[in-house]
């Protein structure tokens, strides 16, 4: 009798090690989803290929699951939104000067625009 008890206790084990192990290696890719990584899908293969490989690149998908969030991108600063909002300020400016230099020269067909000025005198 004890020998069928030991036996079913090290099934038991055996499966709660082998879904234990399954589910360990899922959890980069529940991070990368919960954060909606835009590379979640690679994550999760590279999961399974951790899971053949004894698990050595589970500690590099954690890390790179959990790099990324959706509120700041990749970095860890505001400094890339602020960079974002100079450049559409600066965007616009162009834009401006473009419509300003277009409205000059319509007047004035004979007006040398920028481009066919010599380059001392701009």
């Amino acid at each position: 009798m004890l020998d069928y008890v030991a036996l079913a206790i090290l099934v038991i084990v055996a499966l709660v090690l082998f879904y234990g192990i399954i589910a360990i290696h899922d959890i980069p890719y529940e991070i990368a989803k919960h954060r909606n990584h835009p590379q979640q899908d690679a994550i999760h293969v590279a999961g399974w290929v951790s899971l053949f490989t004894l698990h050595v690149l589970w500690p590099f998908l954690w890390i790179w699951a959990t790099l990324y969030r959706e509120d700041r991108g990749w970095g860890f600063s505001t400094q890339l939104k602020a960079d974002e909002q100079r450049l559409a300020a600066l965007e616009q400016q162009v834009a401006e000067l473009k419509a300003a230099l277009a409205k000059v020269t319509d007047g004035n067909p004979d007006a040398p625009t920028a481009a066919t000025q010599p380059v001392g005198e701009q």
